[in-house]
């Protein structure tokens, strides 16, 4: 099992100290990756489904994960996600190739389609069409990473006759990751993804959720170019212990990604509560053997 720590440049986490001190202390302690999450505005007022009061300290994913790249020298550099749909793929694919880049190979790119229809309406993307441009951002992100002359033709976006170097390390570009349990989300998972990402997925949803993406990727038309499915999870906030963490390996998780409190994602940066994520971090780390 993997391990790695959520919630970098957000809320307690969402200033420079806050990334670069809990991307080198999770590398000094054995982590493997650090994953930052994402949403571009916030609601205001806040109302549901959006999680986060509107006065959030929250870092750009990738200049946040570029900042870590400077601090670190081996942890992975994850979104944990990008909403796919709100950006376009040909910049997106610039700005995740130059981390890549920049870090020696290092990044992984988490996408999902997002919930809250609000960031679509202010952003001026159309909320009902986010699955089918998720599909489409991903074939023009691969295209333009690994094809020597890219070009999509998708329905909601498609382009060619163009070039962008350099290109990421890997010669099959930035691994990429998406999520969600819809259905939809699975079939995408199961049909375009380097691996599946299930967020606040407790054993028993865990389970449930790797069933039936099984179920979908027995009949789905998978590149082989995509290699197996790697199944990253959060579980809920709270105390793991090993047994848990083995149970999720039994399952099929390849990687544990952890989180102390989901109210560390809200509100302001500060150093009081940087230092308990930092505690927390470093107890997890204890508790279950990472790094040993």
């Amino acid at each position: 099992m993997r391990f790695g720590w959520f919630g970098a440049g957000s809320g307690a986490l969402g200033d420079a100290a806050g990334v670069g001190d809990v991307a080198a202390s999770a590398e000094s302690l054995g982590y493997e990756s650090v994953w930052v999450g994402e949403h571009p505005v916030l609601i205001d007022p806040q109302a549901p489904p959006s999680p986060l009061r509107p006065d959030t300290d929250m870092l750009d994913p990738v200049a946040a994960l570029c900042f870590a790249a400077a601090r670190t020298e081996r942890l992975l550099l994850g979104t944990g996600i990008i909403i796919l749909p709100l950006r376009n793929p040909l910049i997106l694919a610039k700005q995740v190739a130059s981390l890549d880049i920049l870090s020696g190979g290092r990044a992984i790119l988490g996408v999902g389609v997002g919930y809250v229809p609000g960031e679509y309406e202010a952003i001026g993307v159309d909320f009902h069409t986010r699955g089918r441009r998720t599909d489409d951002h991903i074939d023009a992100m691969r295209s333009i990473w690994c094809d020597e002359h890219p070009r999509t033709d998708g329905s909601l976006f498609a382009f060619g006759g163009v070039q962008s170097a350099p290109r990421p390390r890997a010669g099959a570009g930035v691994p990429i990751h998406t999520s969600g349990t819809s259905s939809g989300a699975l079939r995408r998972a199961a049909r375009r993804a380097n691996g599946w990402y299930g967020f606040f997925l407790d054993l028993d949803r865990t389970a449930a959720a790797l069933r039936e993406l099984r179920d979908i990727a027995a009949s789905a038309e998978r590149p082989s170019s995509l290699g197996e499915l790697e199944i990253t999870i959060t579980p809920p906030p709270g105390p793991l212990t090993a047994d848990d963490a083995a149970r999720y390996e039994e399952l099929g998780v390849a990687r544990l990604v952890l989180m102390q409190d989901f109210a560390d994602m809200a509100g302001q940066a500060s150093a009081p509560r940087r230092d308990r994520v930092l505690a927390g971090l470093e107890s997890a780390a204890r508790d279950l053997g990472i790094g040993r």
